[in-house]
């Protein structure tokens, strides 16, 4: 069964992330109907927008670490060529012509989070909680997230997301500038939709124009931290650490990375 569904509104594509069972984590299902929306949007007229969604109430958990558990095995040149698929889903969202839109329900983590603050226009639950835990996995962050943060959010704030793997709700990124538009819990899809209405009544060409000189404005060595990121969430992934954190997770106990430190 295919964890993605694009769904044709006409003047929009809907690109919906099925894997309810896995709070939204990303498959490779979901990787291909993302990149087939988002190439089928930019060379077709009627498209105005992309709208990211997700069934379950959750947007998306980010990686499953079941199968990050498995990439210490790997080479780190094969765990570069895994990562630089997901920083390619990001890459595809920065430089669609067409505005995409993420709906988040329930929360976004990790590369969850990268999805979503990576979209043009965001609208979220007031209830969604926003997470980059990755250090409590042992790893770093990816998909151009310390960059999103970076741009998105203050200083302190941001390096609390990263480094204590704080969450942070909607309503405080909201007031912030980071979220576009709140909405009631289990209306997020609701107000996206009334977004891509209005972004489907403007001139398609002129939204696309504007939306490469927003980027080009704001991303500075965005691709470079991509390439940066990849290699040091490739070399995290043969860790000690990274091997305890994932451990921990799936055992549903608490991480002793102290114990790590002491043995080194």
């Amino acid at each position: 069964m295919s964890m993605a569904r694009i769904e044709d509104r006409g003047d929009r594509l809907v690109v919906w992330n099925l894997n309810a069972a896995r709070r939204g984590a990303l498959t490779p299902d979901y990787y291909a109907a993302l990149q087939d929306a988002l190439e089928t949007a930019g060379r077709t007229k009627r498209i105005a927008c992309v709208v990211l969604a997700s069934e379950g109430g959750f947007f998306c958990a980010g990686g499953d670490l079941g199968v990050l558990a498995t990439r210490a095995a790997q080479s780190e040149a094969e765990r570069r060529g895994n990562i630089e698929k997901l920083h390619d889903l990001v890459r595809a969202i920065i430089t669609c012509p067409k505005p995409v839109i993420a709906a988040v329900e329930g929360g976004a983590a990790g590369a969850g989070l990268s999805l979503a603050l990576a979209c043009d226009v965001t609208a979220a639950s007031d209830t969604a909680r926003f997470t980059a835990a990755y250090v409590k996995a042992g790893l770093v962050p990816d998909a151009g997230l310390t960059h999103f943060l970076s741009v998105l959010l203050p200083r302190a704030l941001a390096r609390r997301m990263v480094l204590l793997g704080e969450p942070v709700g909607a309503d405080r990124l909201h007031a912030l500038g980071a979220l576009s538009e709140l909405a009631p819990e289990g209306h997020a899809f609701e107000a996206a939709m009334a977004l891509a209405d209005r972004l489907a009544q403007g001139p398609s060409a002129t939204q696309g124009a504007i939306k490469t000189l927003m980027n080009s404005a704001a991303q500075g060595d965005l691709m470079a931290q991509l390439d940066a990121e990849r290699d040091a969430m490739a070399r995290a992934q043969g860790t000690p650490e990274a091997a305890e954190g994932i451990a921990a997770f799936l055992d549903k106990r608490a991480p002793d990375f102290v114990a790590l430190r002491e043995m080194s």
